[in-house]
């Protein structure tokens, strides 16, 4: 059954100090000290995924034609959002308050739904500023009395429908302080409540008092200690004694609370009473910053990190460009003092030209920008521009012009070799990439102005158990509410950009790079042979054609292209991506989480509005609260560089060689000849041409490697003996992933080789073997007994032992692993431990992995019961490990000797050639629904890599051999093809389909003009924009997740680069059925092995093991490697004993509880054959039947049973079908064309709820998930 869960309001928790009181339920136990004080713990996991699901609903979005009041709250459209974001631009540093107030009020009168109760506050804060900031006498009162206007306005929650926020109260008892008849500044003001008046509302409101007083708002001691005292004599003439002790302990604070960097380097400047200088008096004086540290560690309950850490990691998040600017002028400096003039010593330094780009670029800003502004401000020049709805001026003001320049220089240097350009990137990608960069520095700005403490949030290293009870799950969102609260009035409000600003931003500024960038290149003449020099531009734009499509891009000169492969790297490393110094901020909603100083999404998703909607909406009603609990536990596993490892890549990086797939300084392949007859043979030409294709490809290709191995080395170079710490998000699937990209333990195995826990822990007997067994595995030897695994290691160890103490000069056997880097790491722990006094108490700090076999078939089988298919993805018990791609690759092998004997070409070519790694991908990729295409092009790889079969027999061979593999796959996983297809049909369904409410519009008269004559068409037109329903369903643990697949729509925007067609997000299109339809089934099983995922992290906290995923690989220590063996089996077993398809079942009856399907799109005959394959089923009186012959094959033809088709009673849509039928069989068109017209019509205005087409669930198996508890290769 569908609960929709009522969001807990801000003024029904309890005072501030009550989060250190006992939780709401007396059965909660108390959090562990260590750990967040919103985890509460039990024991058990199953209770978690037991009983109903709280599922998040919201609106279908409506196509761009239409509106309503519940989709403009949802899902705001592309101009209302940009004038939001003009408004935060004007407003900042008050560059445009009347234009700001003026956008303000137009919202306000059109519509009141995308104004939040912040952007209010907002604008209360910058009427008074702008009361405070003028010399004008007439101008303060203006503004004093729109401020209390509005705040009126907002008491009263009758016009707006916004009421007042403790930040409301804050500000009116500001603007009170300032202006009131006794202030210095005395204005009068007709509409001024006095603080007795605020309080009194604010006590009704039941909104803390001391949450008020450290507001942000109050910008100096003084004011905040004149605040408390105005309401504590508010709070004695009302007689309310409570609130005169919170502000009385409030005061206190603020005088007696010990700031943790107090004695920091960082402290913050002491505050003098005297503009003399001259000392204060001895008592000491109230401390707005102590009172707003002591409030977040009450509301956040956390421990205070080593100072040095917090100043660190706030350092580390300052600005990139701050520190980009410094190093980069102090290298100028250098040069300078040196005396180094030579050009030949300077020319080819990035550095060097980064540094002189930066003092043209910032220059050419200023004036650019002050041209801008001259334009917008006279109507007359705007006329004769290129026409826009939005100004610029205002974005472009939000940065400092130096700041603006190191963005676009650094942004236009990540981006290059990106999208599939080599040397350059897409042109619509750098543009919007460079706004955005803007956006994102302009929030950080605000973020570090406004934060209100810099105790940093300790998430706990302690054991305590995570998965909760109802009442337990309630009071974990209670104290997350609060947090979040606590979190956001300090922040302030900031709006997000559309597409269409950063597009606009960033192509101003990527125009003024492109101009005044320049490089000096030097070559040898090709006749005289004397070198030569030329100043050329930096960055040019061109066109090229990429995958078949003309394509805008920018690309470097060589020479730049040159020096970013071979210098350091670290001006353009981006901080607000690096790992961390000090655990993550706990995720307290979609957008507060991670990095404390910079804004960061809790799920990363393109063009998605819906899935934002529904992320926001969960977090209110408290639905995702396990899925942030498992983000804190992984981004709190501590992580260290492996020192020993990095000296060997920083050994083979220097010597510039090729290694495995370190990729050389210099590109070693040799570059194909021309041949003699190239001009001749039109064969010879075209062999010539393919090799060279792929020799430039591989060059490139081998360019961006080294590019990419830069920055891992950099950073881990920056890192060394450090604990850091890797913040995680989400995919839209539930996927978990770390956010610095570059050095984490997802990337390739040179990132997982650099990467080992901070923490070490003994080895033990057992982690010894397991570390043995791991060795093993990273070689490639595991699909061996454990027995078998833990021998092949014992009997190299010599060659172990050579690899750990002379990796570049011994025989190098770890190269020869598939894993060569992490095969090195366990290779020096392995000859440390058993070189140690005792291996057993040697203190190991190497990841230890278990590895899920084929996970996602493993999921596949286990919901369909299917026994044959668990017993090869090792669900069942069984002496040896299972390996589903030999016994596929054996299966086909069969088929081939069968077809041979026929004499089939293809089977006789590769007999004897089908090898796992043949089939292994084709194999792992079919439950992410792999189509023959794909598999056909995966396979050809792989039979081009064996390099036995002629070029030109690789692709029949392929074709050939594709069907045969995934014939074979189908055989094997019966089950798994019937949940595939169950799964399918479904999406399908759902993304045809459409609410009831918009059926009138469906079914309205559409008519062309055409020539002056009117021509009735079908609707079918209307019915594909109303079919705008994606597939939505709710993961275990209460993630919704929205399939993003939309049919999109382009906006064309010129810039002056070239023209941009970019997709509007804020837009919704109809959905993609298609890529709903095939994307459905591997989303769904990635959202499962996300669910089990979270689970086991979870549950290994509870039990005290450290813990990191990828995906379905799990890492702990070797110590630790059976405990988490049973957790793994203990979650699988909890996640798949929960009927997870029943549920998904019936969250669809009752999520798409109304929604119809035009019976005009189930007349594919394909389509039809698939729905009573699945048994699908319309039923239809024998009238009825009549006028169905489309979809004959459906029909349950019945007169005692209720139909299912349900047909409009409209008489005007009745007509209108009945005047198309008419007018096209006047129209005279072919037989053919008339006919289908005729069928199309006689199911036009008919329809089926979709809860009544959708199939059942496909039959279980006898096999039983408990089963995996004796498997021991089940994850290994």
């Amino acid at each position: 059954m569908l609960v929709r869960l009522r969001t807990v309001q801000r003024c029904r928790l309890p005072p501030i100090r009550r989060f250190l009181s006992s939780p709401a339920f007396a059965t909660n136990p108390v959090p562990h000290p260590d750990y967040p004080p919103f985890i509460a713990r039990v024991q058990q996991t199953p209770g978690t995924l037991q009983g109903t699901t709280r599922f998040t609903v919201l609106p279908t979005p409506l196509p761009q034609d239409s509106s309503s009041p519940a989709n403009d709250v949802w899902f705001t459209d592309s101009t209302t959002q940009e004038l939001i974001a003009v408004i935060d631009a004007c407003l900042h540093n008050l560059y445009d308050v009347p234009r700001a107030k003026q956008i303000f009020d137009r919202l306000r009168k059109r519509s009141s739904n995308v104004l939040e109760p912040r952007i209010y506050n907002s604008m209360l804060e910058s009427y008074v500023a702008m009361a405070s900031a003028t010399d004008d006498a007439a101008k303060p009162k203006y503004w004093l009395e729109e401020a209390w206007r509005l705040y009126q306005t907002m008491e009263s929650s009758t016009v707006d429908k916004i009421a007042p926020t403790a930040s409301t109260y804050a500000l009116m008892l500001l603007a009170w302080l300032r202006f009131n008849p006794d202030s210095a500044n005395p204005v009068s003001c007709d509409r001024a409540q006095t603080p007795l008046a605020l309080l009194s509302n604010l006590i009704d409101r039941e909104i803390s008092v001391p949450s008020i007083v450290s507001d942000r708002v109050f910008e100096s001691d003084e004011e905040a200690a004149q605040v408390i005292k105005m309401l504590s004599k508010a709070a004695v003439d009302l007689n309310l004694s409570k609130v005169v002790s919170e502000l009385g302990q409030a005061e206190a604070i603020g005088s007696t609370y010990q700031d943790p960097l107090e004695n920091h380097p960082l402290e913050y400047a002491a505050h003098c009473s005297h503009k003399s200088g001259t000392p204060a008096d001895p008592e000491i004086p109230f401390n707005l910053t102590n009172l707003r540290n002591h409030l977040a560690d009450v509301v956040l309950a956390r421990r205070v990190l080593p100072s040095e850490l917090t100043a660190r990691q706030k350092l580390l998040e300052e600005s990139v460009y701050d520190v980009a600017v410094t190093r980069l002028k102090h290298q100028a400096e250098r040069f300078a003092e040196l005396g180094i003039t030579s050009q030949a010593l300077k020319t080819h330094d990035l550095q060097k030209w980064m540094w002189e780009w930066h003092l043209k670029l910032q220059e050419r800003l200023a004036v650019a920008i002050k041209d801008i502004l001259e334009v917008e401000s006279n109507p007359v020049k705007k006329r004769g521009r290129v026409a826009t709805t939005i100004p610029l001026s205002p974005f472009l003001q939000l940065v400092k012009p130096e700041k603006l320049s190191l963005i676009t220089i650094l942004e236009i240097m990540r981006l290059q070799g990106t999208g599939g350009v080599s040397d350059g990137m897409k042109t619509a990608r750098a543009l919007i990439g460079v706004g955005q960069c803007v956006e994102m520095e302009y929030k950080a700005q605000m973020c570090k102005k406004n934060t209100t403490t810099d105790a940093a949030p300790a998430v706990p290293g302690a054991p305590a158990a995570q998965i909760f009870s109802k009442y337990q799950y309630w009071d974990l969102h209670a104290r997350r509410v609060a947090a979040k609260q606590f979190v956001e009035d300090g922040e302030g409000w900031t709006a997000d950009w559309t597409q269409a600003v950063r597009l606009k931003v960033g192509s101003i500024l990527v125009e003024c790079l492109m101009d005044v960038a320049e490089v000096e290149r030097t070559g040898v003449h090709p006749k005289t042979g004397a070198i030569v020099s030329e100043v050329q531009p930096a960055f040019f734009h061109s066109y090229e054609y990429i995958r078949g499509q003309k394509l805008g891009v920018i690309r470097l000169n060589p020479v730049v292209a040159e020096r970013i492969a071979k210098d350091g790297l670290r001006e353009t490393l981006h901080p607000r991506h690096l790992p961390m110094l000090v655990r993550p901020k706990p995720w307290l909603n979609h957008d507060q989480g991670g990095y404390f100083y910079n804004k960061t999404s809790a799920m990363r998703f393109k063009d998605s509005v819906e899935q934002l909607a529904y992320l926001k909406h969960a977090s209110q009603l408290g639905n995702v609260e396990l899925v942030y609990a498992g983000l804190d536990v992984l981004g709190s596993t501590p992580w260290r560089i492996n020192r020993p490892v990095f000296d060997v890549v920083l050994a083979v990086w220097n010597s510039g060689l090729r290694l495995g797939k370190m990729p050389p300084a210099t590109y070693d392949e040799q570059e194909p000849e021309r041949p003699d007859n190239y001009e001749t043979d039109l064969r010879a030409r075209n062999s010539y041409l393919q090799r060279q294709r792929a020799y430039a490809q591989g060059k490139a290709n081998n360019h961006s490697d080294r590019c990419s191995v830069n920055y891992k080395i950099e950073i881990a170079r920056a890192f060394l003996g450090d604990t850091i710490y890797l913040p995680h998000n989400l995919d839209f699937r539930g996927r978990a992933y770390p956010i610095p990209p570059h050095l984490n333990h997802i990337g390739d195995d040179l990132s997982r080789g650099l990467l080992k826990f901070s923490e070490a822990k003994p080895l033990g007997e057992r982690g010894l073997r397991w570390l043995k067994i791991h060795l093993a595995n990273l070689y490639g030897f595991d699909k061996a007994s454990f027995d078998e695994r833990v021998e092949f290691v014992m009997d190299r160890l010599d060659d172990v032992f050579d690899s750990a103490t002379r990796p570049l000069e011994g025989r190098r056997w770890w190269t020869q692993a598939d894993d060569p880097w992490q095969c090195l790491a366990c290779c020096i722990e392995l000859h440390a431990a058993l070189t140690s006094p005792d291996p057993p108490a040697f203190m190991s700090s190497i990841p230890v992995h278990q590895d899920g076999t084929c996970n996602g078939l493993q999921h596949y089988a286990a919901l369909g019961g299917d026994a044959r298919g668990a017993a090869q993805v090792n669900l069942s018990a069984s002496e040896r490990p299972s390996d589903v791609y030999t016994y596929v690759g054996n299966m086909v092998e069969k088929l081939l000797e069968e077809d041979a004997q026929k004499g089939e070409k293809y089977a006789i070519l590769l007999q004897g050639k089908i090898t796992r790694k043949v089939v292994k991908q084709t194999v792992m990729t079919t439950v992410y629904g792999v189509t023959y295409v794909g598999a056909r092009d995966q396979i050809e790889k792989q039979l081009k890599d064996r390099k036995d079969i002629p070029d030109e027999d690789t692709w029949g061979a392929s074709a050939y051999l594709a069907k045969k593999v995934l014939a074979c796959i189908g055989d094997l996983f019966t089950g798994a093809q019937h949940i595939q297809n169950w799964l399918n049909l479904c999406a399908r369904l759902i993304s045809k389909s459409i609410p009831a409410d918009r059926l009138p519009e469906v079914l309205t008269d559409h008519s062309k003009s055409k020539g002056g004559s009117r021509k009735s068409t079908l609707p079918q037109d209307r019915i594909r924009k109303e079919q705008m329903t994606s597939v939505v369903w709710t993961t275990p643990l209460g993630l919704p997740i929205v399939q993003p697949y939309r049919k999109p729509k382009r906006k064309q925007i010129m810039t002056s680069l070239q023209t941009v067609f970019i997709s509007d997000p804020n837009s919704p299109a109809e959905v993609n059925t298609m890529k709903q339809a095939s994307a459905f089934p591997p989303n769904f099983i990635h959202s499962l092995d996300a669910t089990h995922m979270m689970l086991t992290a979870l549950e290994c906290r509870a039990q005290g093991l450290t813990f990191a995923s990828v995906h379905d690989s799990y890492w702990t220590h070797a110590c630790s490697i059976d405990k988490m063996s049973e957790v793994i089996r203990d979650t699988f077993i909890t996640l798949h004993s929960s009927d997870v398809l029943v549920k998904l079942q019936e969250e669809f009856l009752e999520r798409y509880r109304g929604y119809k399907v035009p019976l005009m799109n189930l007349r594919s005959p394909r389509l039809v054959k698939h729905l009573k394959e699945a048994g699908a089923r319309v039923v239809a009186t024998p009238e009825q039947a009549k006028t169905l012959d489309a979809i004959k094959e459906l029909l349950v033809i019945s007169d005692t049973e209720k139909p299912t088709v349900e047909e409009t009673d409209d008489p005007a849509a009745l007509a209108d079908l009945q005047n198309m039928l008419e007018q096209l069989q006047k129209e005279e068109p072919t037989p053919r064309k008339a006919k289908e017209d005729a069928a199309t019509i006689t199911l036009l205005g008919k329809f089926v709820d979709l809860t009544d087409i959708l199939p059942p669930l496909p039959a279980k198996g006898d096999f039983k998930v408990e089963a995996i508890k004796s498997s021991q290769y089940f994850f290994s």
